[in-house]
């Protein structure tokens, strides 16, 4: 019995311990040194970006004695839900990277922290450009601050136009020519496509996307009205549609099939001579090894008389609901966001930033392919719209998809998707 309760006082004392282990790590993972320690969590893990944020990362460190940022690498698709998660139970990050097109929702549902009693808003947002900053807020007060935004631009393998006999120095500038180029692109061989010109789908420029390049610039919803079923979409998707006809379903799953096996991008490894990216898709093609010969240019408009619409998206710096920390979270958001931080994201990542005077000052330290396409972006930028998720159409684009792509897959007519596009979304007002 003596034996039982020694070892029975054996094991509570090695529980004590443990919980008391536990405590103190805890206790020494809110203070380094007599510094706060501010997690901060991120998407980026590629060789690419990853060594830029933690540099970032690390000047920030160095450069004040009362604050310690820990970097925390969470895959995309990951962070997200973890954030949604840890938020609900209370112990979230100091800061995390987010979506800037869905800020407001994340306001509304408490799930971020209101940022004005942080800073002087008037003072603050004159360092962003007007259209990022709009998107951040809720209620006129800001719930995370902009980083960085995108647009969608055209690359172009020069030395397939050149076989083709097109101009490597002239990029289509319309719909029609980028119809009118691919026919000359496309290589056959035995009814077999081993290169296609161009597919719209491929790439980043998506079907909303070509449907608001077609309408103005102007998306799914405008200034709170739902603009679905307009005659120039109907006629973009019809457009898609006919894409889909020319190469032939099969012919477009085989191709999706192969490259979302990990196989070499379509466009780096020749297989497609026109690819929509963003900027930053510029740092696959450098560090491809192929030394490949590209051109890069805004997006073709929809006629003679349209602008090059793209669509934008970007990421914000945001402080999750509950943090622990967010005095001190503010504080790196700020140099995060600030001029020689955003300046450095951008000679690195070739990603639009949202500051604007380092944007206006990363090109003055390019030179050849990076600052062309830098430059194209820069120009883009003016023609990009960002779509911002209303509060009163939560999860809209989940009503439009399926019926856009039943209208691609040639099951109902694009009228036919729209019309019923716009009267699903109509039933979801709050």
């Amino acid at each position: 019995m003596k034996k039982v309760i020694g070892s029975i006082s054996l094991i509570v004392i090695l529980l004590l311990s443990t919980i008391l282990s536990g405590c103190s790590n805890k206790s020494d993972a809110a203070s380094s040194n007599g510094k706060v320690v501010v997690d901060f969590w991120t998407f980026w893990g590629s060789e690419t970006r990853r060594p830029v944020i933690e540099k970032i990362v690390d000047e920030f460190n160095k450069s004040q004695d009362n604050i310690l940022v820990k970097h925390t690498f969470i895959p995309w698709g990951d962070i997200w839900t973890k954030n949604l998660a840890a938020v609900a139970a209370g112990n979230p990050a100091d800061i995390v990277i987010n979506d800037i097109n869905s800020v407001s929702q994340r306001a509304e549902n408490n799930q971020a922290e209101d940022l004005s009693k942080y800073i002087d808003q008037d003072t603050f947002k004159e360092q962003f450009y007007s259209n990022l900053w709009e998107t951040v807020l809720y209620k006129d007060k800001p719930y995370a601050v902009p980083f960085t935004t995108d647009t969608r631009l055209l690359f172009y393998n020069k030395d397939a136009f050149k076989e083709a006999g097109l101009d490597p120095n002239k990029p289509p500038a319309t719909w029609k020519e980028l119809e009118e180029y691919a026919e000359k692109l496309d290589v056959k061989q035995d009814d077999k496509y081993t290169r296609i010109g161009f597919y719209p789908l491929f790439g980043g420029f998506g079907a909303p996307s070509w449907l608001k390049n077609a309408d103005n610039g102007t998306g799914y919803l405008e200034n709170g009205e739902l603009t679905i079923n307009t005659p120039n979409k109907v006629k973009a998707l019809e457009w898609l549609v006919e894409w889909q006809k020319r190469y032939g379903k099969k012919t477009i799953q085989n191709y999706q099939a192969e490259f979302s096996n990990g196989q070499t991008n379509p466009f780096i490894g020749g297989k497609v001579a026109m690819f929509t990216d963003v900027a930053t898709f510029y740092t696959q093609i450098r560090d491809s090894g192929t030394k490949m010969n590209f051109g890069v240019t805004t997006m073709p408009t929809f006629d003679e008389n349209s602008k090059p619409w793209s669509d934008g998206g970007g990421f914000v710096a945001e402080i999750p609901k509950g943090a622990k920390h967010p005095k001190e979270a503010m504080e790196f958001i700020k140099y995060l966001t600030g001029e020689k931080a955003q300046k450095f994201w951008a000679e690195k990542n070739y990603d639009n930033v949202a500051n604007i005077k380092a944007a206006e000052s990363v090109l003055n330290g390019l030179t050849g392919d990076a600052k062309t396409v830098y430059q194209n972006a820069v120009d883009s930028m003016q023609y990009t719209t960002l779509s911002p998720v209303p509060n009163q159409y939560p999860d809209y684009q989940e009503r439009i998809n399926p019926l856009v792509e039943s209208a691609i897959d040639g099951k109902i007519t694009a009228e036919e998707a729209l019309i019923e596009a716009e009267k699903d979304v109509a039933k979801m007002k709050k």
